[in-house]
């Protein structure tokens, strides 16, 4: 899903795991493990996407940077 903001360009999530994939502007795209599924609605209904990712997300879940060998157009 593609979001609205100068930080965070696009967002998927894995209900069957809980894995949160959120791809930035400057290309890195980061995967989030064990994300509740109300976190992943909060981002992507939040008024500013990447203010929720900074209050809610980031530093709350274990992640890794990941390479994509294709890339994600949103």
């Amino acid at each position: 899903m593609r979001l609205n903001s100068s930080d965070l360009k696009w967002a998927e999530y894995d209900d069957w795991s809980g894995t949160l994939t959120i791809g930035f502007h400057s290309g890195g795209v980061y995967e989030y493990y064990s994300v509740p599924a109300w976190q992943f609605s909060g981002l992507i209904n939040a008024e500013s996407h990447g203010r929720y990712f900074h209050q809610n997300i980031k530093g709350q879940y274990r992640y890794r940077r990941i390479r994509r060998t294709a890339m994600i157009e949103y």
